[in-house]
Order: C-alpha cells, then structure tokens, then sequence
C-alpha cells in the first residue's frame, strides 16, 4: 500500500519517499512508493504529473500516475532500483489546475441540486475541458442562476473540509450525491453551508482559490442536459481567448465589440443574398451554355449524342444543376469535368431512356487522371489531383467515350 498524502493536504506540492517496486508495463515502468503526493487519475479527475529526484540529483517525469488495489503506480520511462530514496515533485500548477476544475464541479452540482433537484450523473474533464451530465433539461436562464450561485460561494471563500466517516454515520448525513454501495470507511468533502458527498479527489482548503466558474455551453444528453464549463486558470485563459476573437471580428466588420453579432448578421444576409443572385446567374449563363452543347453534339459509335462539358473554376454546385439540365435529354451520354481549387472532377451520366453503361468511363477516367471514382450505371462521379494539363487529358476521355464501341 502506497500512504496517500496529498488525501490530507492538497496543498502539498513534495515529499521523500522509497522505491519499493519497480513493475514493467511494456515500454513504460510503474514505481511504486511508500508515500506520495500525485494524485492518481479517478474519481473524473485527471492524473497529477510531477517528477522523482534519484540521489544523484536527475528528475525523472511521472507522466501519469494509476491506482489498482491500493498499489499507486508512477508511470516512467526509465526503471528505478527498489529501496532507491526519491524526491517526488509535484507539477503545482496543473494540479492547481485540477483541483480548480473539481472543485468548480462540485459547487455548480450543488447550485443545479439546490435551485432546481437536478443530480449530477456524470462528470468528465479533459484536457483544458470539463463537463457535468445532469438528468433533467436545463434551458439558459436555468444556467445563469446556477452559475451566478455557484461563482458567490466561490467568492465567499468558503472553507473545504475532508472527513472519515464510518458508512453507518454517513446514512444520516444529508449529503447531494451518495452512493449506497460504498462500505467502511468514506471520504467526505464538505463544502460550508455548500456541497457534501463522498469524493476520492483533490480540493483546495478554500473554494475562493476556485477562482472563477463559467459556463459555455449546454446540449442535450440523453434525456437531460450536458453542461461545458470551466474553472480558475482555464476559465480566464479561454475567456481572453474569445475577447481576442471578438476583437478582431470587430476589426475586420468596422464594429465595435457589442456591434460584432448585429455585423455578423448582416454580413451573412449579404452573403445569402449575393448567393442567390449568383445562383440566378449562372442559371443563365447555363441555359446558354446548354443552348451551345446541344447545337453541337458529338455522337458515339452507337449513335448516341455525347454532350461534354468542360469547364474551368467551377463549383460542385453549378456542375449538379448542369447535369439537371443537361439529363432530361433523351439518348444521351453525358460528360461533365471541371476543375475546382486543387481537384479535377468528372461527372459521367446518361440521359433519359438511354442504353449503355457509365462504369466503363469513370474507369477511364481514374486511369487517365490517376484519380478515384464510381457510381452505378447510370451516374458515375469521381476526383483527382489538379494538373495542368486536366483539359487535355479531359479531351483523351471525351475521345474515349466517342469512339468505344
């Protein structure tokens, strides 16, 4: 059994410890101490990282640290002698971090349970992302209040105890969350006039070091509501991060900061608005276009007409509403390749009541291009790399398609 300091003080950043174990975990090694202040991952908290200080005076990382019945593993990369004396150091700022975030956790769960009997069924935290499952909808009113409560306990600086309870005394404790099938001794975190529950995991002696709680986001979680929000450092560093967005937003719209959601608006109103004109008038310039390809069809061997379009800088979008057009015609083999950003695209269809088979001509295609392709008999599409010379490799398919018996 590893002797877990950091259970009774959180605020311990070393200690001295021994190296009873030193156990292989395929390219890693985990060492195991008779003490330690890292936190190992569970409870939703993250794994503490930190370093151990051989005599010699070289640091070796711990780049996670696991529990398995009561034997705390230091993940490594280099083995370390058993009985070897070590300095384990703790990485103070992410486990601030951390505790920032669990401590945020429990006084938002709290705030959710107290104002609206909603219970915290799962908890998740991530790298620089944290979030809790509640099992009932919560709409953004809801949100606001809970945060607006949970940010004045951190503010009161609210004291943070940790007691060992028998389970039989904790069954009358009026506690948030509890679960029954925890026997003998529990850990309790006790939050003043605050959460209560049993919890594995680091806090701070006093929430204000908590810092700040904001909330960013809620969605829909099977039948009740994922709420994203973070704490302390990683609430600040993320909030500066959108200041910085809304700047330059209100830079590049000419507006000032309050002003950037009304230019966003407007702006994507122009946008909708230069769409649609554009869509009219490639419609146009189709119809015309369409007008010259029929006037001037090419014909296979069978006798069918092959209409082939070959366009530069087009777009997805006008090739579909060629091939629209183009596709009520009757004993026709269609041929549409264009090229869009860094990609040469082919459209290969036929028309109404027309016999024949398109699989033969994205074949040829993805030979001549080197690109991918398929599709049915009717309708084959495909890709490839842009290349300078596509139109003249797109005349070597339109031959084919001309000629092939």
């Amino acid at each position: 059994m590893t002797e877990k300091l950091y259970e009774r003080d959180s605020l311990r950043r070393d200690c001295s410890a021994r190296v009873r174990e030193c156990v292989p975990q395929g390219k890693v090694y985990g060492i195991v101490l008779d003490q330690t202040v890292l936190f190992p991952e569970g409870g939703g908290q993250l794994s503490d990282q930190g370093t151990l200080v051989l005599p010699d005076g070289v640091a070796v990382p711990v780049s996670h640290v696991s529990e398995k019945d009561g034997i705390i593993f230091h993940r490594t990369t280099v083995p370390i002698v058993p009985d070897t004396h070590v300095r384990v150091v703790l990485d103070w700022d992410m486990r601030l971090d951390h505790m920032q975030q669990h401590c945020g956790e429990h006084l938002l769960s709290y705030a959710f349970w107290k104002l609206f009997g909603l219970h915290n069924v799962g908890f998740h935290m991530g790298n620089h992302t944290v979030a809790i499952d509640l099992d009932g909808e919560v709409d953004p009113a809801q949100a606001a209040q809970a945060e607006a409560l949970a940010n004045s306990q951190v503010w009161a600086n609210l004291p943070v105890r940790i007691d060992y309870v028998p389970h039989t005394q904790a069954a009358d404790m009026v506690m948030r969350k509890r679960n029954e099938n925890l026997k003998g001794m529990l850990r309790i975190v006790s939050i003043q006039d605050s959460d209560v529950c049993t919890c594995c995991g680091t806090h701070p002696p006093f929430t204000g070091m908590v810092g700040l709680i904001k909330l960013f986001k809620l969605t829909k979680h099977k039948v009740g509501t994922r709420v994203d929000f973070l704490c302390g450092r990683w609430a600040l560093e993320d909030i500066c991060r959108k200041v910085d967005y809304i700047s330059t937003a209100g830079q590049l719209l000419s507006a000032k900061d309050k002003d950037v959601c009304d230019g966003i608006l407007r702006l994507k109103t122009d946008i909708t608005a230069l769409h649609e004109q554009l869509r009219r008038k490639t419609e146009a310039l189709q119809d015309i276009e369409m007008q010259s390809l029929v006037a001037a069809p090419l014909y296979d061997s069978q006798g069918r007409q092959v209409i082939a379009a070959i366009e530069d800088d087009y777009d997805s979008d006008s090739a579909r509403s060629l091939l629209q057009k183009l596709a009520v015609l009757p004993h026709t083999v269609i041929a549409i390749l264009y090229h869009m950003d860094q990609r040469v695209n082919y459209i290969f269809a036929l028309g109404e009541n027309t016999a024949g088979d398109c699989f033969q001509y994205i074949r040829k295609a993805n030979d001549v291009f080197g690109g991918k392709g398929g599709g049915k008999r009717g309708l084959c599409q495909g890709s490839a790399a842009f290349c300078p010379d596509w139109q003249e490799k797109a005349q070597q398919v339109i031959a084919y398609i001309t000629t092939r018996t």
